[in-house]
């Protein structure tokens, strides 16, 4: 059993940075795959970026590669996601999700813990 909770949500106008944070109960987070998805207003969820269980792989959405960073603190059981260089386009609620098998997805089922999500808002 894994519980996520998201924080560092909020407004911040546009080429402003925010840096959310997720952090994970239960024992098997060292051991999972983690993600960052959002989701806008009238749009299906995707995927922004993963990161696998040691921290030495990672991927990103291209829409945001090169303005994101996701990294992973095993002994606080928190996963980060570093954003610069926003832009209105990136305004979303997202989520914290693990992926307690491990395997490196970008696909939402194959993620089984989700958090509640935290609301990023980018004014122009």
């Amino acid at each position: 059993q894994v519980q996520l909770v998201e924080s560092g949500g909020g407004l911040v106008q546009a080429g402003g940075s925010l840096r959310l944070s997720c952090a994970a109960s239960g024992r098997t987070f060292s051991s999972s795959t983690m993600a960052w998805f959002r989701q806008a207003p009238g749009k299906d969820r995707e995927s922004v970026a993963v990161i696998n269980w040691t921290g030495t792989r990672t991927r990103y959405a291209d829409s945001v590669k090169g303005r994101f960073t996701i990294s992973r603190d095993n002994a606080k059981n928190t996963v980060y996601l570093q954003m610069n260089s926003l832009k209105p386009e990136d305004t979303a609620v997202y989520y914290c999700a693990a992926d307690t098998s491990g395997y490196f997805s970008v696909y939402i089922r194959s993620y089984d813990y989700w958090g509640q999500g935290t609301q990023v808002t980018v004014s122009s």
